[in-house]
């Protein structure tokens, strides 16, 4: 449990740096973020997975994973004040047994039904 603490302020401690260095240059840190998903950060020798993206004009979204966990939380990092706060935390352990989900036609079991007739 100490390794994902570690892990997660590790990620956390990067975004921070981030905010801190965007601010000292005198820029305008919410022009910086952009909508899509930046490339994953891998943090605590490879147990924590963190991802950054932009949220709207609130500030950034981090979404911190623990592959041996099986669970992930979302952060929110609010551009003007670099407060963060948690806004969800969720094992998904059972989520990744769900073989689909607001699905439409064809589902997975049908494609796999017709490639298995082949």
């Amino acid at each position: 449990m100490k390794r994902a603490i570690l892990g997660a302020l590790a990620g956390l401690g990067v975004v921070a740096a981030a905010v801190a260095l965007a601010e000292q240059r005198g820029e305008v840190f919410q022009q910086h973020f952009t909508p899509a998903l930046t490339s994953p950060v891998v943090a605590a020798g490879g147990e924590m997975i963190v991802v950054a993206s932009g949220w709207a004009d609130k500030g950034q979204m981090v979404i911190v994973l623990d592959p041996r966990l099986r669970a992930m939380c979302v952060y929110q990092i609010e551009a003007a004040t670099g407060k963060i706060t948690l806004k969800s935390a969720r094992n998904i352990q059972w989520d990744l047994q769900i073989t689909d989900l607001n699905n439409e036609p064809p589902l997975p079991k049908e494609i796999r039904s017709l490639a298995e007739q082949r």
